[in-house]
């Protein structure tokens, strides 16, 4: 009797503590996600595919990078046949670790050669990224020059943009270097000619006040000489 209530005891524990999945929930049912070789090697691909699309001045980063979880998630239940969906902040995260290692491994290569490097992802990243800007422009023209719209812009002659001279310079551009020396010997003689009215002006005022200074003098002088007292 005692052993059947524990074997009784013993069961009902056990059912008690195994945890229930709700099917209304549909994050939990989900498998978790986590980065597999075959998933980073869709992540790499896909987001070098639309590294111009990422190079633009002016783009949304949170749209691409919506875009990239979406194409790797479909590519991801493809091949793998799992059920899992990748984020989009998942997605940045992942390639900005990438970038980081990629970028220790692009420095290593340029010190010991790119033989010293073995990390799997380094060659596929390092043909898109490790080109330069040159590089990039030439091969873009490369691309244009059998379309239409390649044609139409070689086929077009650009007139240059001449700089519109100053209306200051404009005077003297016109004239020969005697009438320059002969314009710039006017102007000093003009500067010399008010330097001296102005130093003529000078002697003037000095002149007059010593005028004025004699005449107070003298005006103070004969008004002593009549205040004196008569003895």
């Amino acid at each position: 009797m005692d052993i059947d209530t524990i074997v009784t005891e013993n069961v009902e524990i056990h059912v008690d503590e195994t945890p229930t999945v709700s099917s209304l929930d549909p994050d939990k049912s989900k498998a978790e996600f986590a980065w597999t070789l075959q998933a980073t090697w869709q992540l790499v691909k896909t987001r070098l595919e639309m590294d111009q699309d990422f190079d633009q001045p002016v783009c949304k980063k949170k749209k691409l990078w919506e875009t990239v979880a979406e194409r790797v998630t479909a590519k991801i239940r493809t091949f793998e046949s799992n059920d899992v969906t990748v984020k989009a902040y998942e997605c940045d995260l992942k390639w900005r670790n990438m970038l980081a290692t990629y970028r220790k491994n692009a420095e290593r290569a340029k010190r010991l050669g790119v033989q010293s490097v073995h990390w799997e992802f380094f060659k596929a990243m390092h043909e898109v990224l490790g080109k330069s800007r040159d590089e990039i422009e030439a091969q873009r023209r490369t691309k244009l020059n059998g379309t239409k719209l390649g044609k139409s812009i070689a086929s077009k002659r650009f007139t240059p943009i001449l700089p519109t001279p100053s209306h200051t310079t404009a005077p003297f551009a016109s004239r020969p270097p005697q009438d320059v020396l002969q314009l710039y010997m006017e102007l000093q003689e003009r500067k010399m000619t008010m330097w001296a009215q102005q130093k003529a002006l000078e002697e003037r005022k000095i002149e007059a006040i010593n005028n004025l200074a004699r005449a107070i003098s003298s005006l103070s002088q004969s008004q002593n000489s009549v205040q004196l007292p008569k003895e």
